[in-house]
């Protein structure tokens, strides 16, 4: 069965956005893609992380959403670190990186190391709890006491959360960014307008995904094809052995828009 996903963000982006660019028009991102790799390469990556390289292609990923060296970013639930290790060394000279959210396990893992002194944690009143019997966590006091940031990033993330939980996520992103500042979100592919079910808590429809983003004071300027996986039939729970690392990923960029005065 062939996953219908792509195509229909391929229709929908090009009826709606009229002008938008398919492909990432990226531009002196030598120095920063130089970082980047060097980054990877670093002594103390687990060597767990760089096994994922080729499957989450960072590189590429980030060139895609317009990472420079000199931005203010925001990453948004880092989990145990993998874009974090990344992230850090390639800001820590000339930007800056800030977390929020579920910050955790880097805090008692990462944040402390060498290299890793200069990442902020922001939002630590944030409370990111799933309720009783519930199926997806929710987000409250989401608010980042951050302006003006250039970009907001989170990975896989945008799934784990019920509707107030990313409203409120979508809300704060939009918050802390700068006019025009760009909010990179990337996650698992679910079929479109498909309810939950078993097999898909881990999954997310992209075209779902880009009304909510939207609603939140957003734009989508691209979206990219690094992680379609044609045979990825969208059927089965993302954990699954035969589907885990060949996961159909959706990776979306948005550019907050300035408030229209009423």
């Amino acid at each position: 069965m062939s996953n219908p996903i792509q195509p229909l963000i391929i229709t929908l982006v090009t009826f709606c956005f009229v002008g938008v660019s398919l492909v990432s028009q990226a531009e002196n991102f030598d120095a920063t893609r130089e970082k980047i790799e060097s980054a990877m390469a670093g002594a103390n990556r687990p060597d767990k992380d760089a096994v994922r390289d080729k499957n989450r292609k960072p590189v590429e990923t980030l060139e895609f959403f317009g990472l420079r060296d000199d931005m203010t970013i925001i990453e948004l639930l880092p989990g145990a670190g993998w874009y974090t290790r990344i992230l850090a060394p390639v800001m820590r000279k000339n930007g800056k990186l800030s977390v929020a959210y579920g910050t955790g396990r880097i805090q008692e893992n990462l944040l402390g190391n060498d290299g890793f002194d200069k990442v902020r944690v922001l939002a630590e009143d944030a409370k990111l709890y799933r309720p009783e019997d519930a199926r997806f966590y929710t987000l409250e006091n989401a608010t980042i006491k951050a302006r003006k940031t250039d970009m907001v990033l989170t990975f896989r993330n945008y799934h784990n959360f019920d509707e107030a939980g990313r409203m409120a996520m979508n809300e704060a992103a939009s918050e802390a960014l700068k006019e025009g500042g760009i909010y990179a979100v990337v996650d698992h592919t679910r079929r479109h307008m498909e309810g939950d079910g078993p097999e898909n808590r881990r999954r997310f429809d992209p075209v779902k995904a880009i009304k909510e983003i939207q609603s939140a004071g957003f734009e989508l300027e691209d979206y990219a094809i690094l992680h379609a996986r044609p045979d990825d039939e969208l059927r089965y729970e993302v954990g699954r052995k035969t589907v885990t690392g060949n996961t159909d990923r959706w990776a979306l960029k948005f550019k907050k828009v300035a408030k229209v005065e009423k």
